[in-house]
């Protein structure tokens, strides 16, 4: 039988770990999520993905796209709960206008990494990115391989 998952403990509600295998990192931004009431209580039993999500600037608004909310049975029973609706995101005009500038020039692309509570508050952590081409994910996977065996030894003497 499998076992039921633990909600998560500390502040982080969920991770896009496929981003950071998928793209190299370059700048990292802080915003709030616009959220109703279903959303947040699934939240805080740890029900989000945001496994294939991204941001998309439309009309001068940061728009989170692709990420999945869980819907609880017991909290939405009177509105019709849509999982992957877009959720608009809470940023500053300057960091709005800094990643339409890096994603229409530069060719970056803007990824959501992390989900995480800030006192009562959901941030979301997102990113401007590039995509990793095969052999540097290789190398990746190559340099994490090897910090691992360094740990094993350094652990054995």
């Amino acid at each position: 039988m499998a076992k039921k998952k633990k909600a998560p403990s500390g502040n982080t509600i969920c991770q896009n770990k496929k981003a950071r295998h998928e793209y190299l990192i370059e700048d990292k931004f802080e915003a709030g999520l616009a959220l109703t009431g279903w959303e947040v209580k699934s939240l805080r039993e740890g029900r989000a993905q945001l496994v294939d999500s991204y941001v998309i600037i439309h009309n001068g608004e940061a728009w989170l796209v692709g990420a999945h909310f869980t819907p609880l049975k017991t909290a939405c029973t009177h509105v019709v709960a849509d999982p992957t609706r877009d959720r608009k995101l809470l940023l500053h005009r300057r960091e709005i206008e800094k990643i339409i500038g890096a994603t229409q020039a530069k060719g970056y692309t803007c990824v959501a990494l992390s989900l995480y509570w800030k006192q009562s508050h959901v941030k979301c952590e997102i990113a401007l990115a590039k995509g990793k081409k095969m052999h540097d994910k290789r190398a990746a996977d190559k340099d994490r391989d090897w910090a691992r065996q360094k740990q094993r030894v350094m652990a054995a003497k």
